[in-house]
């Protein structure tokens, strides 16, 4: 690995290592990577994240994005970037973003940029979210009413779904231990598998499908439901909750799963990451204060990937990782970092991972179904 001499650490760069020259040593991937969930906002941001595509191999990107930020997304990015239709979380409004206002900006993504997929965002935090208007009981499950008002609006309008319906154990052992407000891990599949029978295009459940920690679990519901695909976004979660398990299982479950699971950073690009100045309530803004900052911060996600699927590293990760100090504050600090293992998935699924499977399931879709 090439390590920048008296480089010091942080938080996307525990490891210092020149990214750059890390991308030259890894080398063109088998096959240009299509990056299938991603947040990309910014002009002067997306600019820098496109020299981290560029040095990654990465040819597009599917982006959630706030309205506003499309175009000017799309000046930089041209043809390598797509948008899927996501709630509107500037909106001051927030009771309506998640209700009526998300079926207007479904219709808005559909009709004025191309969108043919759209995001259902039901993770437990939602009920935060909503506080100030007053909680969210009637989208707790991902099969409530307004849930499927947005998934019939997107039947008529020939899109699939993307949804982010869990998160990570350790955050229901910390964060989430009121069960009466975040629900029960395992219970919130249940609406997840209607869904899954009641609307038939294709479904993508991010962050591994919400429970990378349990892939016998994740075998069982894409046995049931041949129309879930899962992706590899949340890459710091992903990272070391698949570094936990044997190298073996893991290895197994995406040879098993090729064609079904896709590949995704989940990489926040933000103009608030380019300067020490933050707008208030930015979030991730805090990630980076320069542009050389925001570019290790992108390169760090595809650093990460690339060498799990790719390699055989046994090493720690070299992005830092709060959850280890949440869950044990004596033994890690701020900058502690998993374990992390390669995978050194063959030639074939790579492709597949990298490419294949998102032309297959997302990119034939959209072009079928007349999107941009």
């Amino acid at each position: 690995m090439h390590v920048i001499p008296d480089k010091a650490a942080t938080a996307a760069n525990r490891l210092r290592l020149d990214y750059r020259r890390e991308a030259e040593r890894l080398g063109t991937p088998v096959v240009p990577i299509i990056d299938i969930h991603s947040h990309i906002n910014g002009p002067r941001a997306s600019k820098v994240y496109d020299e981290a595509r560029r040095l990654y191999g990465v040819r597009r990107v599917y982006s959630m994005n706030q309205l506003p930020s499309v175009g000017p997304v799309r000046e930089v990015l041209g043809d390598a970037v797509r948008f899927i239709a996501f709630p509107q979380f500037i909106d001051p409004d927030r009771s309506s973003s998640h209700r009526e206002g998300f079926l207007e900006a479904i219709e808005k993504f559909h009709r004025e940029h191309g969108s043919r997929m759209l995001k259902l965002w039901n993770a437990p935090a939602l009920q935060d979210v909503l506080k100030s208007a007053g909680g969210a009981t009637d989208l707790r499950e991902v099969d409530s009413p307004w849930r499927v008002k947005a998934c019939e609006l997107g039947e008529r309008l020939g899109m699939m779904y993307m949804i982010h319906l869990a998160d990570p154990d350790t955050w229901f052992k910390t964060k989430y231990t009121d069960s009466s407000v975040y629900g029960v891990k395992r219970e919130l599949y249940h609406g997840l598998e209607r869904m899954l029978d009641r609307f038939t295009a294709p479904w993508i459940a991010a962050h591994m499908g919400g429970w990378p920690e349990d892939l016998v679990f994740l075998d069982g519901l894409l046995t049931r439901h041949p129309n879930l695909h899962l992706d590899t976004s949340a890459t710091r979660w992903v990272v070391r909750e698949l570094g936990r398990q044997p190298r073996d299982h893991v290895r197994a479950f995406f040879r098993k799963w090729t064609g079904r699971i896709l590949f995704g950073s989940d990489l926040v690009v933000m103009d608030d990451q380019l300067t020490k100045e933050k707008t208030a309530g930015s979030p991730r803004g805090e990630l980076a204060s320069s542009p050389e900052e925001a570019l290790e911060l992108y390169c760090s996600r595809y650093w990460a990937l690339r060498t799990m699927f790719e390699t055989d590293y046994d090493g720690e990760s070299n992005i830092a990782d709060p959850d280890l100090k949440m869950m044990e504050p004596e033994r890690y600090d701020e900058m502690a970092g998993p374990r992390m293992q390669g995978l050194a998935l063959p030639p074939e699924d790579l492709r597949v991972l990298y490419a294949g499977a998102a032309e297959r399931v997302v990119e034939a879709w959209w072009s079928a179904h007349g999107g941009w």
